[in-house]
């Protein structure tokens, strides 16, 4: 079982990083997707209300935080 999550990805956005995660998710070129839903701003307006829709409820990709010290690793046991 894959790991794969649609998340807006941070490090290669235009915008808002929507067009990127989707196309990551999909292993498809971002620029394939951002020209659909540029396609579909033009052609009604209904991509632009999707990709704000998708803006708001997509995650962020989780960036790996730093420990603050080695103790945040373990568990402290004082007898």
């Amino acid at each position: 079982m894959s790991n794969k999550r649609l998340v807006r990805n941070t490090n290669d956005e235009m915008i808002g990083g929507v067009c990127s995660g989707i196309a990551n998710y999909l292993n498809i070129d971002p620029v394939i997707v951002r020209l659909v839903f540029v396609l579909l701003a033009l052609g009604g307006g209904h991509g632009l209300v999707a990709y704000l829709i998708l803006w708001v409820l997509m995650p962020t990709e989780e960036e790996p935080v730093a420990k603050a010290n080695a103790f945040d690793e373990e568990e402290i046991v004082i007898n």
